[in-house]
């Protein structure tokens, strides 16, 4: 019999933007559960290596691919990478994102299509040939989407975030539906604060907490385990799971 932390052994997981942040949480996460890693990044070069050398210690395989997800050839040459190393794919979690403010009536047209390039339209393409792939080789697979709360309830200070998250939840549902077929799994994280921005003080930190529901920050681990339980649990798809300390109550 298979337990749940035997499931993921020697499967091959690719976490986009993992080598740092909340991604490398991803990453360490489901090397602690016995898969390979495919580690994503577009310019964190130092950090990548050192998450691929944490996730070795683990005893498992580690894939540094580097690239544009807003460029399709890109995306397209890191699907390839994946394929010619062990010609599978078990999961995907689309976690790169950016997360940019403004006043609605001032975005210019690059700002939109930054946010919407990296937030919504990558994870498209990378649910596309995720997908091909899982597809091709009859093999079940587990999509998982990073969202946040402004998918929900929109943030009038980020409005192409909100607007790019927002879609990210319509396409969990979208794939979970149209690759149920193949036996391909889709869902969505919705996080809350488990890592402060980089810019971020203390007595801001503190504030944010003082308006949660459970008066404390989560942490990156909080949400990795969160995506390690979506990917061993084949029987939930086109689910939304929350992991934000109740952010959405307040």
């Amino acid at each position: 019999m298979i337990t749940m932390e035997q499931s993921l052994q020697g499967k091959v997981v690719l976490v986009t933007g993992g080598a740092r942040r909340v991604g490398r949480a991803f990453v360490l996460a489901f090397a602690d559960a016995g898969a390979h890693v495919v580690i994503h990044h577009s310019q964190s070069d130092t950090d990548a290596e050192s998450t691929a050398n944490e996730a070795k210690l683990r005893g498992v395989e580690a894939l540094i691919v580097k690239a544009d997800l807003s460029d399709h050839a890109e995306t397209v040459g890191m699907f390839d990478q994946i394929a010619a190393r062990w010609n599978r794919l078990d999961v995907l979690v689309n976690s790169a994102s950016i997360f940019p403010s403004g006043e609605l009536l001032d975005i210019s047209p690059e700002d939109w299509d930054q946010a919407l390039g990296v937030n919504l339209r990558a994870p498209f393409w990378c649910t596309q040939l995720a997908g091909r792939l899982m597809r091709d080789k009859a093999m079940p697979g587990c999509i998982i989407n990073i969202s946040d709360n402004s998918g929900l309830r929109a943030w009038a200070s980020r409005p192409q975030h909100s607007v790019s998250k927002a879609g990210l939840l319509a396409l969990t549902e979208v794939t979970a539906k149209a690759l149920a077929q193949y036996q391909i799994r889709a869902n969505a994280l919705v996080l809350g604060p488990v890592l402060p921005e980089s810019d971020r003080d203390a007595e801001s930190i503190a504030a944010k907490a003082a308006k949660m529901p459970l008066k404390r920050w989560g942490t990156p681990e909080d949400a990795a385990r969160a995506a390690v339980f979506l990917a061993q649990n084949d029987f939930i798809t086109g689910a939304v799971f929350h992991v934000d300390g109740g952010e959405a109550l307040a």
